[in-house]
């Protein structure tokens, strides 16, 4: 379908949207399909052992580890509320979303990317009071100020991700109602209004370098006081086990923020980039991370590892 009939208007907003997947691309949907899904059960399941491990083994219930958990349950919701529906479009072709909902995804996203910002900024900090402030980690990270983070990184998202809603909402469609994507990216929907969507534009790149921009910043001014302690302890081992935990970190933050700002910026500015590998892109933005987290930390953080390989031997047991 490439443009609206009247049965699918309601006023100036569609009655529905149809997501077609990777446009110039659709003879490949079902071996595309193959990876994604695959990526998705390992997620689920990384991101649910995680917390399943967290939540059960009390020498756990420490700050670094509730972060880590946060960041889980994060990853969790943001490929249920993408992957299911891809798998739908590339399996059944069935693209179709209401308005309604496809509004409600992508605010979703916005607030769950916010959300993950945060907590990556949490743990970084977490990191720099463990490192540069030992002696003081246990008076600095109380249970009343991880409770007022968690509800100052909630209220942010929430402020951030309700206006993209209505940024939608108010605009004009009568161009057509097919999204060339594989879920309700912002400038994907806006792109289909034949009104002025200056002010997306300009929300959408305000939130990404005012917002999770900054928590890029207060990261790597994070890590350079951390690396700087590090480098100034006199035990080989003890700069081992801080370089050890500071590189899962790292890698962790690298792959959240590279594809997602890749994906940002080619919106606006990368219009000689071809559409299906900016929609690829996009897409594994919203996989890899939440599949490699889990794997990231079990191997690196010592703690975690064992209580893995405890669980996986109780569970074989049973069987």
């Amino acid at each position: 379908m490439s443009a609206m009939s009247p049965s699918n208007h309601t006023g100036t907003s569609p009655s529905f949207f149809i997501l077609v997947g990777i446009p110039g691309k659709e003879d490949l949907h079902l071996w595309i399909s193959i990876p994604f899904f695959l990526i998705y059960l390992v997620a689920l399941s990384g991101n649910s052992g995680l917390l399943l491990i967290i939540a059960t083994e009390r020498s756990l219930h420490q700050p670094m580890y509730l972060f880590l958990s946060l960041l889980a349950g994060a990853d969790l919701m943001l490929t249920s509320t993408t992957v299911p529906k891809m798998l739908d479009i590339f399996w059944a072709d069935a693209g179709e979303i209401p308005f309604a909902a496809c509004i409600a995804q992508t605010s979703l996203l916005v607030f769950l990317f916010v959300s993950e910002s945060a907590i990556l900024l949490a743990m970084a900090f977490d990191r720099y009071v463990a490192i540069c402030r030992p002696l003081r980690y246990t008076t600095v990270l109380t249970p009343r100020l991880m409770v007022r983070m968690g509800v100052a990184g909630v209220v942010r998202s929430c402020c951030t991700a309700i206006p993209f809603a209505f940024l939608l909402k108010r605009l004009p469609y009568c161009k057509t109602n097919v999204i060339p994507h594989t879920y309700c990216e912002h400038m994907a929907v806006a792109a289909l209004s034949c009104g002025d969507i200056t002010a997306n534009n300009i929300y959408g790149l305000a939130v990404s370098l005012l917002s999770t921009g900054l928590d890029m910043v207060l990261i790597a001014v994070s890590y350079v006081l951390i690396l700087r302690s590090i480098f100034r302890m006199p035990s080989r081992d003890a700069r081992g086990k801080a370089l050890s935990t500071c590189g899962s970190h790292v890698c962790v933050i690298l792959m959240f923020y590279t594809p997602a700002y890749f994906t940002i910026l080619a919106h606006r500015f990368g219009q000689n980039i071809p559409r299906y590998v900016h929609i690829l892109l996009a897409n594994m933005y919203l996989l890899l991370p939440p599949m490699l987290n889990p794997i990231i930390y079990g191997v690196k953080t010592k703690e975690i590892r064992e209580q893995a390989v405890l669980l996986f031997s109780q569970i074989g047991k049973r069987c």
